[in-house]
């Protein structure tokens, strides 16, 4: 339907979860923070309320739904977020268990970001007033490479996972965080090709290390003397071979109308095109609200986001691929299904598939 790459990343928080239930008592997730959502301010869109129901992703056929509207509309490839706490895998079972046993799964591609940031009481409806730390996201190198050989034998070698010339794409999050905990710049350099190494070893022609690109890259110096430091020649040293965003809220303050924050946000992209010496996906966000998180504070909202100017950004996005070229027609959205942040595609009561629809009549 479309020669570009549309890809939607994906928060598998609807179904339960053992650790889950610590957060999510009911045992259906976060949907259970969806549904006890309020609005804290006069015109706040709250609750939203899916138009499918409050299904679990881990079901087979509930997933299989997902799949059909997603590549129905030009939604081509599910970027999974993928956890590791305790030196194991949390919320995997949308993939493993939804996913993988969806009887139309070749439909979409799919790939993983691994969203190595703390887990925090901000997940837990009752303790999110106060932040604090359940599960640290950073991890040493033997945890690392328990984290990374569970990727390469799960996923990487799965015949939907989506490719860059043949090398597995695999994205993460903080790296800055992943720099503490392993140590430093030249650890986790030595730690990633290790990882390469695998891959490569395992028969693929390489490994496609995608970063997310905002304030949690650390700028560092090319060389020693070099006056400036620069995330730039953080991703050069870590070898990293691509950027896209996860969230425009990591650098344009989430407030106010939809357009405006936008138009801020996609500003950025001809300096990081220039800046940087890998290439930046572009990235549309839907919006931003993340209120059903907290039972009382209000936190700062966008509004007025509407399908007909999701699209125009996706269009600026469109412009932005073709004018420079890039391999592959690569577009990253925020998000299939963030639903408590205020961002997805997933049909909702107030516009029902209007999101959708607007990727569908830009790229199809």
């Amino acid at each position: 339907m479309s020669n570009y790459d549309i890809a939607a990343f994906y928060w598998p928080a609807y179904h339960d979860e053992p650790r889950w239930r610590a957060f999510m008592p009911e045992g259906i997730g976060e949907w259970e923070t969806i549904r006890k959502a309020k609005p804290k301010t006069p015109g706040q869109y709250q609750p939203r309320v899916p138009l499918w129901g409050y299904e679990s992703e881990a079901d087979p056929a509930a997933m299989a739904k997902k799949i059909d509207a997603a590549a129905d509309h030009g939604v081509n490839t599910f970027i999974f977020d993928w956890y590791w706490y305790e030196n194991k895998p949390f919320l995997e079972e949308a993939l493993t268990q939804g996913f993988f046993k969806a009887p139309n799964h070749r439909r979409v591609k799919f790939y993983l970001m691994w969203a190595n940031h703390d887990a925090s009481t901000l997940w837990d409806l009752t303790r999110s007033e106060r932040y604090e730390v359940i599960w640290p996201g950073a991890v040493d190198r033997a945890q690392f490479d328990r984290a990374t050989d569970r990727v390469l034998k799960f996923f990487l070698k799965h015949p939907s996972y989506y490719t860059i010339d043949g090398k597995p794409v695999f994205a993460i999050y903080e790296l800055g965080t992943l720099m503490q905990g392993l140590g430093g710049l030249a650890e986790t350099r030595a730690a990633l090709d290790a990882f390469r190494a695998k891959v490569v070893a395992a028969g693929f022609p390489g490994l496609h290390l995608q970063a997310i690109l905002w304030g949690n890259i650390p700028a560092t110096v090319s060389a020693p003397g070099d006056a400036t430091p620069t995330q730039n020649s953080t991703i050069a040293a870590l070898g990293f071979d691509s950027l896209t965003n996860y969230q425009w809220c990591h650098y344009v303050r989430p407030h106010g109308d939809y357009a405006d924050w936008a138009e801020k946000a996609i500003a950025a992209w001809e300096g990081w095109e220039r800046d940087f010496s890998v290439p930046f996906f572009p990235h549309v966000s839907i919006g931003w609200d993340t209120n059903p998180r907290y039972a009382k504070r209000l936190t700062e909202f966008v509004a007025g986001g509407t399908p007909e100017r999701f699209a125009h950004y996706l269009r600026a996005a469109k412009a932005f691929v073709d004018r420079h070229a890039l391999h592959p027609k690569l577009i990253t959205i925020n998000a299939w299904n963030e639903w408590s942040e205020g961002s997805y595609l997933e049909p909702d009561t107030q516009f029902e598939y209007g999101y959708l629809d607007a990727v569908k009549k830009v790229f199809c």
